[in-house]
């Protein structure tokens, strides 16, 4: 067995590294196939935003033809730089059930690091803030809200005997029940005094017109938060072209306190069958499947709920739950997800335990300290 960097220009590497989980998971009825193009673009240096501030590596460990295990190494300039952290991400980690190579992964993972004077890694947290963050760790027998990470349940031991240790927890969960209609007639007297609309959207014309405003209240509301870091221009274009193309104009709404934006709910139908069926892969007829997987969802994804802090004393809240239950009331719709809270927002983990979210799923980033640089 050897450890090796890919050449990432090379379509045969990019192959290598995008066919390990179609082998691990073969029969797997949880796991699902990458969203078509999002492995190619992320290795693709001379297109993918983020490279333009920052550097990544993709490992392998090989034996012979065989891949035996994989990881992208990263190391997020702006993040250092907005956190004043030293600290790079893993990502992409799928190895066999062997501790040899995980150990080999983690190993090379370190080196890297080290030559550039990195002093820890976390992961698992991928190049931008929109990817999925953390290793599955509960919810195993859960099918994942589009995009979110599955993956074995051994991961966890591996990573731990290489060294690291629990940092944070995301959890995800099912919304089962309806709010108590005490919060819709709040709503309504909130929206009789005249402050306070719902924008709804028609089209995704109308939606591409408002995104922006979508990064500027994300940036206001989340810029505390841990873990955040703001998006270049570039990385926020790449991020609303990801919102328009999965986004249904049905489960997308702005509130809006006069004339300002003061909150938003953005929910995504769940394309899962459409993925399957698509293999990662848009042609010949990937495309289509993600079309009608699109067009007619069972599953809501509930990927982003936020209102500024200084609405939610004037009824913003509860606004905001009202429209969240009819977004995902819809006479198709079995069940929604509200996706990755992180355990340390106790206000959203809060809120959502107040909205009767049952939490199955647990995603889990890992620490390690590497150096005192």
């Amino acid at each position: 067995m050897e450890t090796r960097i890919l050449d990432s220009s090379k379509q045969k590497d990019v192959k290598r590294f995008k066919s390990l989980p179609f082998s691990l998971y073969r029969g797997n009825p949880f796991w699902v196939p990458p969203i078509p193009g999002e492995i190619e673009f992320s290795m693709d240096k001379t297109r993918h935003p983020y490279y333009a501030h920052s550097e990544a590596d993709f490992f392998v460990v090989e034996s012979g033809r065989d891949i035996l295990g994989r990881i992208l190494v990263i190391h997020n300039k702006n993040y250092c730089n907005y956190h004043k952290e030293n600290t790079a991400f893993f990502y992409y980690y799928e190895t066999v059930d062997d501790q040899h190579v995980a150990n080999m992964l983690f190993s090379a993972a370190q080196d890297w690091c080290k030559k550039r004077k990195i002093s820890e890694i976390v992961g698992s947290r991928g190049l931008l803030r929109s990817t999925c963050i953390g290793l599955l760790v509960e919810g195993f027998d859960q099918e994942p809200a589009t995009g979110m990470t599955y993956n074995h349940p051994y991961y966890e031991k591996q990573v731990l005997k290489c060294g690291f240790q629990k940092f944070t927890d995301h959890y995800s969960g099912i919304l089962e029940t309806h709010i108590n209609h005490k919060v819709h007639d709040v709503a309504q007297k909130v929206l009789s005094r005249g402050k306070f609309k719902v924008i709804t959207f028609k089209s995704t014309a109308e939606m591409k017109t408002w995104i922006p405003k979508v990064d500027e209240i994300h940036h206001r509301a989340f810029s505390d938060n841990p873990g955040f870091v703001p998006s270049t221009q570039e990385e926020f274009e790449d991020l609303a072209g990801n919102i328009l193309a999965l986004a249904d104009p049905r489960y997308v709404k702005a509130i809006m306190y006069e004339e300002e934006t003061a909150g938003f709910i953005i929910a995504f139908p769940n394309i899962n069958k459409g993925l399957r069926f698509a293999r990662g892969r848009l042609y010949p007829f990937g495309w289509l499947g993600l079309l009608l997987a699109k067009a007619n969802p069972s599953v809501i994804d509930v990927e982003v709920v936020g209102m500024l802090p200084e609405y939610q004393g004037l009824g913003g809240n509860a606004l905001l739950y009202s429209e969240l239950d009819k977004t995902i009331s819809g006479p198709h719709i079995k069940r929604a997800e509200i996706v990755q809270v992180d355990e340390r927002n106790f206000k959203s983990k809060s809120d959502m335990d107040t909205m009767n979210v049952v939490w199955n799923k647990t995603h889990r980033t890992f620490r390690k300290v590497i150096s005192d640089y």
